[in-house]
């Protein structure tokens, strides 16, 4: 079983840039597509980008085009998420996902997930 753990979230200002990491244990984390969503107050949880099994394709949403990107190091059982210029609109916990053996950007097809890190993004 894979088990995601967040961290690399934190304050920073509008147009700064933070890199998110998801260590996922388990020695299948290989298998499976991941994926990075989040949830701002009031909202409903957003899809942000997904991952391949070993990388070679990514899809990001359009909100976070040209300024995220997400990558994987299977060798180190990592998913990371480069954010930079980031807004205010960005503030959101952000979720690390994993265990879909495809690539979606449905909540529903992962079945494994962190316990989020705080983004926020002051102007």
């Amino acid at each position: 079983q894979v088990q995601p753990v967040e961290s690399g979230g934190g304050l920073v200002q509008a147009g700064g840039s933070l890199r998110l990491s998801c260590a996922a244990s388990g020695l299948t984390f290989g298998a499976y597509a991941a994926a990075w969503f989040r949830q701002a107050p009031g909202k409903e949880r957003e899809f942000v980008a997904a991952i391949t099994t070993s990388g070679g394709n990514t899809v990001c949403a359009d909100s976070v085009k040209g300024r995220f990107t997400i990558s994987r190091d299977n060798a180190k059982k990592t998913v990371y998420l480069q954010m930079n210029s980031l807004k205010p609109a960005d503030t959101a916990v952000y979720y690390c996902a994993t265990g879909s053996v495809t690539l979606s950007a449905y909540a529903s097809y992962y079945n494994f997930w962190g316990q989020g890190t705080q983004v926020t993004v002051s102007s």
